[in-house]
């Protein structure tokens, strides 16, 4: 038995979004009267966390603190339209139309404060759930008040619209310029194998990776989704396929017993970097991470493989058959 050692790389760029001009995000935050704030999104929270960044977006965005916000999923019967939480999009688009709404809260905040503060809107500031007096700390009132007397005492309901959409662009017919994307982030996967020989089984031993994201909203939640998006990408590089046969379908997957996920034995070592390179897109400088932190690891495993048997596989996934298919041909090569 020979175990070959092989190290592969590749890199990505990753747009965020699309570009039809037609690919909106709207919502709508509204206040309670004990000083809570609903927002109303059409957008899913499939896992990835984005019903806490959103909230941490709109606090930031109002100026008071996330436990504040509750954030509402839906479809659009209670919520404004979204396209969709799908292509990287929801963060970057949402943040955008959630700063819009955010700003009309804050005009109706400072308006009502500054009746009940006997002074002008222009000379106060919300931060942490508070509306101060300029350059006087200790001169406030809570927001919790100001909500709660906008709806009693002067009948005015604090509510805030946003929404934000991609502005279509068109090829250039002479040139072919054109902005098809909102923003792209970027990132690097080098992954170390071992290949035995003898079986054909292939083992990712290390595993390093950079992402550039924007600004990062919670990085928790980004590492979360890079090593999740990780072992995702190494069980269809190595294991995970509906027809194992394909195309001959005598022994196709029926059911998860025969679909093979990788499980935490399988995971390698993994050493990753987050860097921030804020887009312009976007008021937070926020860029899409969802689906990219997936696609890098399998080409980098695939050329991994092919530095350490000298055969390219491009059959995804690369199984220890193909493997041993594919050192049974160099070898029937090397000897003619």
């Amino acid at each position: 038995m020979v175990k070959l050692r092989g190290r592969g790389v590749a890199a990505i760029n990753y747009p965020t979004g699309m570009n039809l001009g037609g690919d909106p995000s709207q919502t709508i935050i509204f206040a309670q009267p004990d000083g809570r704030f609903v927002m109303c999104v059409a957008s899913v929270e499939l896992g990835q966390g984005l019903r806490t960044a959103l909230a941490q977006i709109a606090a930031e965005a109002i100026g008071i603190e996330p436990e504040q916000i509750e954030v509402r999923f839906g479809d659009t019967e209670i919520a404004p339209h979204d396209t969709g939480t799908f292509a990287s999009r929801t963060t970057h688009r949402m943040s955008n139309a959630i700063f819009a709404a955010a700003q009309e809260i804050k005009q109706i905040i400072l308006d009502v404060a500054s009746k009940i503060m006997e002074t002008r809107p222009s000379d106060l500031e919300i931060s942490n759930g508070k509306v101060y007096v300029k350059g006087v700390p200790d001169k406030f009132v809570t927001v919790q008040e100001v909500v709660n007397k906008a709806q009693f005492v002067y009948n005015t309901p604090v509510v805030g619209k946003g929404f934000y959409v991609k502005p279509k662009s068109s090829v250039n017919p002479d040139t072919g310029e054109a902005d098809p994307h909102s923003t792209m982030a970027h990132g690097c996967t080098i992954v170390d194998v071992e290949v035995d020989t003898e079986t054909g089984i292939v083992t990712v031993t290390d595993v390093y990776t950079v992402y550039e994201v924007g600004r990062i909203v919670n990085k928790n939640f980004v590492a979360g989704q890079i090593m999740g998006g990780l072992v995702m990408g190494l069980g269809a590089a190595l294991t995970e396929t509906v027809y194992p046969r394909y195309p001959s379908l005598d022994y196709q997957t029926t059911s998860f017993q025969e679909y093979v996920l990788p499980t935490a034995g399988d995971v390698p070592r993994i050493k990753y970097k987050i860097i921030e390179n804020p887009t312009a897109t976007n008021v937070f400088g926020i860029k899409g991470v969802g689906e990219m932190v997936v696609n890098s690891i399998a080409p980098a495993i695939a050329n991994a493989v092919y530095n350490a048997i000298g055969v390219q596989i491009t059959d995804l996934p690369i199984t220890p058959e193909k493997v041993l298919r594919a050192l049974e041909q160099k070898k029937e090569i090397t000897a003619k």
